[in-house]
């Protein structure tokens, strides 16, 4: 089921919160429960099972693996010693079995394709017959829920949460339809006192609206036209033939839409995501922050699906051995942790050349960061605009990668970007597309002036007077009901996401 779809914002959402609100509050919980359980089977019915057989082993692998840990510590202090080093603790290996599950399903069901195809063209050069195999499907956001999962099982191994008492809490921390299928990728600890008590005032409940509705704008009004455009050049059926002799106009224009279309899309189901959490009195974290003003590469990460930077930080950056052990190893570590991100993101040679280049970039702006600093560890005024348009060009450049699975075909589009093979833009026949690149632009940059950053503040993170209440609300109102008819007038549209 998609957020911006008719069955949800007609059907699914008005009936959920209805009837989670007449519950009383101590089966709200069951009610989003059996809601999320029903939501993800909307859309992947043949994997529903395995996802809840999954999480109850999860759920009591974890319970045993704390049990046995409490047990060898008693140990040590009964011996007062360590464990003998020839022998390998119990719970150390049921910590590795918990997290071998999800991620076990994930390699299978995301890169076996990948893996059946690579090893098929080997034997191929190798003049042999291929392996036949049948294809296998991916269940949509199992990316997310699997790193949810694991952070479940290493968190409570650290020590830094105690285990789950109720196994129907555990299923709902993974399943929570919210954010189940795209994140934000959300730790046990940031939730756990929130998933047994909080609390849904009025004015939760509004603001969480207000949210949901920005994100169905930046869904519906901005990535949808603008994709559109992106899917009616890449995925003519000439593209392959016709893309030698693209003109530079056409190509800037592919790029730059895409660029609007990814942020907009993710930026949109995670604004949708936070707000319906706000309604029910959850708090997520946030997944973006203003990316394309960054004035650096790494910046950019930064802001940039916040919740998947921090676990890769916390989760493999940090145990790889982080910066300890000289810069050599370091830019090592985040070039490792790139590419990893690169083939997260999809089973395919050019998310992993994409992982690899901003990794590459990456350790470039470590090696290059002391030169861009000035006076006071400022950057200067006059070099600012430049570091945000130089960065906003690179990624832009950066995302054909990840749009073009093709890497010759990516590396030819870049080529007639640069091919200086300039035409006239059809302004009068593109136009929705121009204003729409237009206001993509302005708000992705707005945040660099200071009433930017003041209308933000205001928008995401003030409450309203009882009078400016009535106003955002009825201007949700009509948002809302214009998204519907864009919506219904353009057709279905998944969240770009949603593949990962």
């Amino acid at each position: 089921m998609v957020f911006s779809s008719n069955i949800f914002l007609l059907y699914f959402m008005p009936i959920f919160f209805l009837v989670y609100f007449i519950m009383p509050k101590k089966t709200r919980n069951y009610v989003l429960l059996f809601a999320s359980l029903v939501f993800y089977a909307w859309g992947a019915p043949g994997f529903i099972l395995q996802l809840v057989l999954s999480v109850i082993a999860n759920f009591y692998l974890v319970r045993w693996m704390v049990a046995t840990k409490e047990v060898e510590n008693g140990k040590r202090k009964t011996e007062n010693s360590s464990l003998s080093t020839f022998h390998f603790p119990l719970s150390t290996l049921l910590c590795g079995f918990s997290i071998f599950i999800p991620i076990g399903l994930l390699l299978f069901y995301k890169y076996g394709n990948f893996t059946m195809e690579n090893l098929n063209f080997l034997r191929g050069l190798a003049g042999k017959a291929p392996y036949e195999w049948r294809h296998i499907l991916l269940p949509i956001g199992i990316s997310f829920f699997s790193f949810q999962s694991v952070t479940y099982t290493l968190d409570t191994y650290r020590g830094v949460n105690q285990p789950m008492k109720r196994l129907g809490d555990f299923m709902l921390y993974i399943t929570m339809f919210p954010q189940l299928i795209a994140g934000p990728i959300v730790r046990y600890n940031e939730v756990a006192d929130q998933i047994r008590n909080r609390e849904s005032s009025y004015t939760d409940r509004l603001l969480g609206f207000y949210r949901f509705v920005i994100g169905l704008c930046k869904k519906i009004l901005v990535a949808d036209v603008v994709g559109a455009y992106v899917d009616g050049v890449l995925n003519a059926s000439d593209f392959a033939t016709s893309l030698a002799t693209l003109d530079s106009t056409t190509a800037w224009l592919v790029a730059l839409a895409y660029t609007f279309q990814i942020y907009f899309d993710f930026a949109g189901y995670s604004d949708m995501a936070i707000g319906l959490g706000r309604i029910m009195g959850f708090k997520f974290p946030e997944n973006f922050d203003n990316p394309y003003t960054s004035r650096s590469i790494t910046e950019f990460w930064r802001r940039w699906h916040i919740t998947l930077g921090s676990f890769i930080m916390n989760y493999l950056y940090i145990p790889l051995g982080g910066n300890r052990n000289g810069k050599g190893r370091m830019y090592l570590n985040l070039w490792i942790c790139f590419l990893l991100s690169g083939l997260w993101h999809g089973a395919s040679w050019n998310f992993v050349v994409w992982g690899a280049l901003h990794g590459l970039f990456i350790c470039i702006d470590k090696v290059l960061s002391g030169k861009r600093k000035v006076e006071n560890g400022k950057l200067s005024t006059f070099h600012s605009p430049l570091s945000v348009l130089f960065t906003f060009l690179l990624v832009t450049l950066l995302w054909v990668f990840f749009r073009i699975e093709n890497i010759g075909q990516a590396w030819t589009f870049i080529t007639r970007m640069f091919a200086f093979d300039f035409v006239a833009p059809d302004w009068h026949g593109q136009l929705q597309l121009f204003v729409t690149l237009a206001i993509a632009a302005f708000f992705s940059f707005i945040t660099l002036t200071k009433f930017g950053k003041r209308l933000q503040n205001k928008v995401y993170y003030s409450d309203y007077s009882n009078g400016g209440h009535i106003v955002v609300w009825i201007i949700s109102i009509l948002a809302f009901l214009f998204c519907l008819a864009a919506l219904n007038a353009s057709g279905f549209s998944p969240f770009i996401y949603f593949r990962f």
